[in-house]
């Protein structure tokens, strides 16, 4: 599982049979954007739980549905740690 933070909708019109109903999000991983698929119903800006693999598919309804990321959970309360300083004497 991974805790990742909702940044957007996808709006993608032409998709495969199947695949037409899900609602997809974009959300980051630390630095990587990655595609999910919504399964809980999260808004822009939540912190979320997200399950891949095997798992992901049948959260999203089906084993043989074509996702490899759904967002299982909405996280009630979460405070990403500090991002560490930098150790170049913070020259940029």
């Amino acid at each position: 599982m991974k805790i990742c933070k909702v940044i957007k909708p996808l709006v993608s019109t032409n998709r495969i049979p199947g695949f037409e109903h899900k609602h997809l999000k974009v959300v980051q991983d630390g630095s990587s954007h990655l595609v999910a698929v919504d399964a809980v119903g999260c808004r822009d800006g939540d912190w979320v739980i997200c399950v891949g693999s095997s798992a992901a598919r049948e959260a999203a309804g089906s084993k043989s549905y074509p996702s490899d990321l759904t967002i299982v959970g909405i996280i009630d309360h979460w405070e990403p740690a500090p991002k560490p300083a930098s150790s170049n004497g913070g020259i940029p």
